[in-house]
């Protein structure tokens, strides 16, 4: 008998389309009827994301075990805003079920121009400009905080982060492991793209390998594909 658990099934997850994004801000938020709503590429996969005009964006929960985090956002992320240093998105508006779409949505966001880094963190210009998603804040573990350091840093920026925060052994092997499994859903995502879209991936595999055979072969498992 595997050891094991038995986390259920998947969530099931429901399309949502432009037009239909465009019914539901149309209907909820009048004055902002006008605005061009476009879907976003490699969106995410707790929320359906969308362009709303240049400054906005739309997020819908895909599932319903998604749905939650909508009102622990409208809580908590007005709290933090004026107390972190850097910029976290920060809901103008909280949607409602309607048009087909059966859950309670985040409204309308401030967009954050850059480029996506671990899935919640935005990068403008090589520099750490934003955090976009806090769909684990309540997670607990201050290890799944650490992935950036595979993720982001090389060398000796991942041995001075980690000198700087004091990490123990168990802590930064948990963190090590936050960043196999991000990384492993990015590389697979990306496989379809070819070589240039995953040579990042491919990258932080071989450090995270590296480091863990200490030095020795890195697992070249993916090379395969």
């Amino acid at each position: 008998m595997s050891d094991t658990p038995d986390l259920g099934p998947l969530p099931k997850r429901i399309a949502v389309d432009v037009d239909q994004v465009r019914r539901l801000v149309a209907g909820q938020f009048p004055h902002w009827a006008d605005l061009p709503v476009e879907r976003v590429a490699n969106g995410g996969w707790d929320n359906w994301t969308f362009h709303l005009g240049s400054g906005m964006s739309v997020r819908l929960p895909s599932a319903l075990e998604y749905t939650e985090a909508v009102d622990k956002e409208h809580k908590w992320l007005p709290v933090f805003a004026p107390r972190l240093p850097l910029a976290i998105s920060t809901p103008l508006a909280k949607g409602e079920s309607g048009e087909g779409y059966p859950y309670s949505w985040d409204g309308v966001e401030r967009w954050f121009h850059g480029d996506i880094a671990q899935g919640n963190l935005l990068l403008n210009g090589g520099q750490l400009a934003a955090v976009i998603d806090f769909g684990t804040c309540g997670v607990g573990d201050p290890s799944c905080d650490l992935a950036v350091a595979w993720m982001l840093l090389t060398g000796d920026g991942q041995r001075a982060f980690r000198e700087r925060l004091s990490v123990d052994d168990a802590t930064w092997a948990r963190g090590r492991g936050w960043a196999l499994w991000k990384t492993l859903v990015n590389f697979a995502n990306a496989l379809d793209d070819g070589e240039a879209t995953t040579a990042n991936s491919r990258r932080i595999l071989d450090e995270i390998f590296s480091e863990y055979t200490d030095g020795g072969k890195s697992v070249e498992f993916y090379q395969s594909r």
